[in-house]
């Protein structure tokens, strides 16, 4: 059964232009390699959104907004008279793009009903919540944009050692840390790296640090969502267990579960998407939230008096447990409910790291290959007070195995904003 959502509007913030930039590498060999790698990797999942609907970025028009209502597509309309639209953003200094989807505000019901079939306690108590006009990515974070990111890491140490874009302590709050070479590509890629299969493995602080990381070299404010706005999207107007109704029978159709992906994950996009045009927000890859997991489910946004979906942040103060959401390929149909909760378990998900400390960026463990992340945008940006919470590590044990990584010389960190991919490239000349 659907419920009607109810519109909440909001005033939006202008974003800038995304600076269009050459392609990036640590050397010149590394930079010729990714333009051959990456000029064929546009964007092309078989079910984009029509063309007419998504837009680039102009001098005329801010990033996803448009002056008038599109005749086709879905659209939100904000208070200032323009429209939230679709858009294609673009990874300066490569051929590869995503889709962001405009979702509109409302309020909803999160959570399970204690009477539910698969009712679990650590999804109770249900409590209502308010939710702003947002963006959210149409598929799951893919390979091809996560090794981007992956590919900063040797950037990050040719700059250093240059002495080029030096990081101190009055510019180190533009900065962000890059992952380190897995340790054992055979286990994270087994299932295979396609360039469209959702990215997986990494851990929520590697997830936060790449949205900190597009967000500097596009000029947009990207993070990951709270648990409210993850199950809001997902649930996309509707109150049932799944977003098409209350039965598994027609999961095959809407997700890549246990039953059929034997092979591990399929590529992004190409099972059916929810009422709000997102795909795979039921299985494929789980996705992280910035939320800690809590046991006693919400009581706290009970007992703190939380209306707001974006305010019920509950920033963990450890490692682990952290909330991703969705399910993933390798689990049952219960887990893929918009309701379910999956708590990470760093002891157990990085079991077989050797390294020590163990890796703030990557898991080598089960469940982990079915973890991954999807993008969320605000219509108006969050202040910077709010949004260094969603990039940046709050437990103190991540902070210092960060640290110990880069007082060894294992890490590092670099300047990130939109003169960086010009400056990376001119490592090739």
């Amino acid at each position: 059964m659907s419920i009607q959502i109810k519109s909440i509007r909001t005033q939006s913030t202008v974003v800038s232009q995304p600076q269009r930039a050459l392609p990036v590498g640590s050397t010149a060999r590394h930079i010729a390699l990714a333009v051959g790698v990456l000029a064929s990797l546009a964007f092309a999942t078989g079910s984009p959104v029509a063309a007419e609907t998504a837009t680039e970025t102009s001098s005329k028009t801010a990033l996803g907004l448009a002056a008038e209502k599109p005749a086709d597509g879905p659209s939100v309309e904000l208070e200032n008279g323009q429209f939230m639209v679709p858009y294609t953003q673009r990874i300066p200094g490569t051929d590869i793009s995503f889709e962001m989807i405009p979702i509109p505000g409302g309020e909803f019901t999160m959570g399970t009903p204690d009477d539910a079939e698969d009712f679990v306690e650590d999804e109770a108590p249900t409590v209502k919540m308010k939710v702003a006009p947002m963006w959210v990515a149409r598929t799951e974070t893919r390979w091809d944009m996560y090794k981007e990111y992956m590919r900063m890491y040797a950037v990050f140490k040719e700059f250093e050692s240059q002495g080029i874009r030096e990081v101190n302590d009055e510019n180190r709050a533009d900065a962000v840390t890059a992952p380190t070479e897995l340790y054992d590509p055979s286990f994270t890629f087994e299932y295979g790296d396609n360039p469209l299969q959702p990215a997986v493995t990494m851990t929520q602080y590697a997830a936060q640090q790449f949205t900190k990381w597009l967000s500097g070299i596009t000029g947009a404010q990207y993070r990951l969502p709270t648990e409210a706005e993850w199950e809001y999207a997902a649930r996309a107007g509707t109150d049932t267990a799944y977003s098409w109704g209350d039965s598994a029978d027609d999961l095959d159709d809407y997700a890549w579960y246990f039953d059929n992906s034997l092979e591990g994950p399929g590529e992004v996009g190409t099972k059916k998407p929810n009422p709000f045009g997102l795909y795979d927000m039921h299985g494929n890859a789980a996705e992280w939230t910035v939320n800690e997991y809590t046991e006693g489910g919400y009581q706290w946004i009970v007992d703190e008096k939380i209306e707001e979906a974006n305010a019920a942040s509950r920033f963990p103060d450890n490692p682990s447990p952290c909330v991703s959401r969705g399910g993933s390929w390798e689990m049952d149909p219960a887990e893929l409910r918009s309701a379910a909760r999956l708590a990470s378990d760093d002891e157990t998900w990085k079991e077989e790291d050797p390294n020590y400390p163990r890796s703030p960026w990557w898991f080598t463990s089960d469940p982990s290959r079915g973890v991954g992340f999807r993008l969320f945008r605000s219509a108006e940006d969050l202040p910077s007070d709010r949004i260094v919470k969603f990039w940046e590590p709050k437990p103190e044990e991540t902070k210092m195995d960060v640290e110990s990584r880069v007082a060894e010389g294992r890490s590092g960190y670099g300047l990130v904003d939109e003169k960086l991919p010009v400056e990376a490239a001119k490592l090739a000349e």
